[in-house]
């Protein structure tokens, strides 16, 4: 929370994404010019290097995340955004920073597809993505910013949840988030939580990589450190090297799951707003949330007795704390700018005694309060 003491400024939600990133310690981006991307990548250009840090524009996203996860194995903390061609082109290198266990935060603003679709409209066709877009059975965290002022603290988050579990971190926002200009209050550096990666506590020769421990995220040296670190994309042992052992394989990838599920307390994040005595709650994320917010108020003032969840984590999903938050709704309303890849989730984990109701909208349009009052009505 931003004293008020603090000068209020006029910021772009990209350019919060910038000044999050750099308040958490961020001194390495790597990335490809995309629209509605392009300003991170703009401002880092110009940002990062008075702070210490280094940018390179890569010459595609593929070797951008690649670049990253370099900088981050040599003990930078690390980011990349791009938007939903440039996601897609990053999924194997995303793999990659899940079985190696490096600390990576990318930033995906959503616009239209799929293919080139439409670069300068809003989306959330890439939720599904940010989940399952990579091969293989893995955790991620992915999270969804709203405002300009969530753009700030949830990039710093999306570091934070990046270095203490050792895992990529995918931060969602979308053409509207993006470039909405807003007045805010930014934290002094000393008030903003940083967290950073555990360091090895032994000497070289005791210090064993991918060992297992209570947490079950272990201590992550640099390179150039002196520490022997072996990275590689195939399942490995603690040492780092590559297994066929059926016992190896199930502990490590059995690991990897465990260190996100310890966090389910701290990593689930949602925020309710009238939900105390809903009848009908509005379950949303992104921009969308923003007007659902706003329907909300305006349902409440024709008598619908109706509040909102928004989900800032989308993924893990946050079962429990949604439940509990919808307990005493009799219906919920999934508004999302797709088909219906939010609502497959809210279906999955809601009681079957909740009525779930879709309202999508796929035309590169956001959608607005007036129609959401006006489903509000129907249900």
């Amino acid at each position: 929370m931003a004293s008020p003491d603090q000068p209020r400024l006029l910021m772009q939600g990209n350019e919060a994404v910038v000044a999050g990133a750099i308040a958490a310690g961020c001194r390495f981006f790597a990335g490809y010019p995309i629209t509605p991307a392009s300003e991170i990548a703009e401002l880092m250009a110009t940002r990062l290097p008075a702070h210490g840090g280094t940018f390179i524009q890569m010459e595609d996203e593929i070797a951008s995340i690649a670049a990253a996860i370099g900088a981050s194995l040599a003990g930078s903390k690390a980011m990349t955004a791009t938007s939903g061609p440039g996601f897609s082109l990053m999924q194997e290198n995303l793999g990659f920073a899940c079985i190696a266990e490096a600390p990576l935060v990318v930033v995906n603003v959503m616009r239209g597809g799929p293919s080139t679709g439409l670069p300068t409209s809003p989306a959330q066709g890439d939720i599904m993505q940010a989940r399952w877009g990579t091969h293989g059975d893995h955790p991620i965290i992915v999270l969804a910013t709203s405002s300009v002022a969530d753009c700030f603290t949830l990039t710093v988050q999306a570091f934070n949840f990046a270095e203490k579990y050792r895992v990529p971190v995918v931060l969602l926002s979308d053409e509207v988030v993006a470039h909405t200009r807003e007045a805010v209050r930014l934290p002094a550096s000393d008030q903003v939580e940083v967290v950073d990666r555990v360091r090895p506590s032994v000497p070289p020769e005791w210090y064993i990589p991918y060992e297992d421990n209570s947490r079950g995220v272990p201590a992550m040296a640099a390179f150039g450190d002196g520490y022997r670190h072996h990275v590689t994309g195939l399942v490995h042992d603690q040492r780092g090297f590559p297994t066929q052992r059926p016992e190896e394989i199930d502990a490590f990838l059995r690991r990897l799951f465990r260190k996100i599920t310890n966090g389910f307390y701290e990593i689930h994040m949602l925020r309710a707003f009238m939900m105390e005595d809903a009848e009908i709650g509005i379950i949303a994320c992104g921009s969308v949330a923003r007007s659902a917010r706003r329907a909300v108020v305006m349902a409440r003032q024709q008598g619908i007795a109706a509040g909102l969840v928004q989900l800032i984590t989308l993924f893990p999903f946050p079962r429990q704390p949604l439940v509990a938050a919808c307990s005493d709704c009799r219906a919920v309303l999934v508004p999302e700018m797709n088909m219906g890849q939010l609502s497959r989730e809210v279906r999955r984990v809601l009681p079957d005694a909740i009525a779930i109701h879709k309202h999508n909208r796929i035309d590169g349009q956001l959608i607005t309060p007036d129609e959401l009052v006006k489903k509000l009505i129907s249900i």
